[in-house]
């Protein structure tokens, strides 16, 4: 057992991640493992490699703890046809409980959906879609190398709506290649015109190992960046979209379910390909990292397709879980720090007076939660909570 720790209140709430990493082209601005297919995906080959890749973890974890969600990112899983999503769903029925009410969300891209593939994905049990709009301008679609047209985007989220999906979320992106606050302005009103249940609203950034960081287009200054987010926090609160996440807003009763346990540093078990894990085994009061091959190639031809365990020192927890929890509009409840890294709060208490002190954080000890200030500031407001690099 390690010293100082203790899950007095078990382990976090449980949830799944499943990663199918092919997509019809990469972006420029994408750093996600994600493949351009080069031919006919391997859909039921990749099928047998997930169960089997859940199995193993299962059996390093228990399959007792129910999942309160599935989430299936990628890449672009809506290549994948319903008949797979039905097996893979099934698959994951037959070996854990899932929560009566758990959350199923699948990420579908316009360029690659139709009507038959969102009623098969309705059928299988998904209950939640994850549209990656990005934008409704043509001109800025082309610059972000996007395979879809605006009417494309609309036309994907009128037919979910109209085959029986409710819980839909579009990605938006700002702080595009040259964008001002008026270009930003129409874009999104355009997005509210559809009256999605949640929007992701989120800035372009230039990661490394993306063709954007090789060649990297004008985009807006920092000052623009805080205007631009500024301006559309305001447009999606006029429209009844609550802010509940750095880049998170939804209508009432329509927050992502899944991400929340990702910010709330819950527990979620990782398959396919990139995919990675968080488990707390709460007899040994120790949190394990697991992680999967990264291309799709060694992934199905691993013997063990976990390739990766390690454990987090205190100082890893402390720092993960303040980059999580720290990035929710209204903070977490303090007791949570406890709950979920199973140390004790004092091993924060000076890093909070500080953050408190320069007016990064606001009141507490109730809650923990950044201030306006220090979630304008997100990244030097986290470094606080980092021994090795604050």
């Amino acid at each position: 057992m390690t010293p100082n720790r203790y899950f007095a209140a078990g382990a976090p709430p449980l949830a799944l991640y499943v990663h199918l990493p092919w997509c019809l082209r990469k972006c420029p601005y994408c750093d996600f493992n994600s493949h351009a297919a080069s031919g006919a995906i391997p859909e039921t080959r990749y099928l047998h490699a997930l169960l089997a890749d859940l199995d193993a973890q299962l059996a390093l974890s228990g399959a007792e703890r129910p999942l309160i969600s599935v989430f299936i990112g990628g890449g672009t899983p809506s290549l994948f046809s319903g008949w797979s999503i039905a097996r893979l769903l099934d698959g994951i029925r037959c070996r854990c409980q899932l929560a009566a009410d758990a959350e199923i969300t699948l990420e579908a891209n316009p360029g690659a959906v139709d009507a038959g593939h969102f009623e098969a994905y309705l059928r299988a049990g998904v209950n939640r879609l994850s549209i990656g709009v990005q934008s409704l301008s043509a001109t800025e679609l082309h610059a972000l190398g996007r395979i879809h047209d605006p009417q494309q985007a609309r036309s994907a989220h009128a037919i979910a709506r109209r085959v029986g999906f409710d819980n839909i979320n579009l990605d938006m992106m700002f702080g595009l290649p040259g964008q001002s606050l008026a270009q930003a302005q129409d874009d999104l009103m355009r997005l509210l015109e559809l009256q999605p249940r949640h929007v992701s609203y989120y800035q372009l950034t230039l990661e490394p190992n993306t063709a954007f960081a090789q060649a990297p287009p004008p985009i807006p200054d920092e000052d623009q960046l805080c205007d631009l987010q500024e301006q559309g926090t305001e447009l999606l609160a006029a429209a009844g979209y609550r802010r509940y996440e750095i880049s998170a807003y939804a209508r009432a009763g329509y927050r992502c379910r899944h991400n929340l346990n990702y910010w709330r540093f819950g527990d979620y078990l990782g398959i396919g390909a990139g995919a990675h894990g968080k488990i707390t085994e709460t007899a040994a009061a120790s949190v394990e990292r697991r992680t999967c091959p990264s291309h799709p190639t060694a992934y199905l031809t691993a013997q063990d397709r976990i390739d990766g365990r390690s454990y987090l020192s205190d100082d890893d927890l402390v720092l993960e879980f303040a980059l999580n929890a720290l990035r929710l509009i209204d903070g977490v409840e303090t007791t949570l720090f406890e709950r979920h890294t199973g140390l004790p709060l004092q091993r924060i208490e000076p890093m909070l007076a500080r953050a408190h002190a320069d007016g990064l954080l606001a009141a507490w000890p109730n809650r923990i939660r950044a201030s306006e200030l220090g979630l304008r500031f997100l990244n030097d407001l986290v470094q606080r909570f980092d021994r090795l690099g604050g």
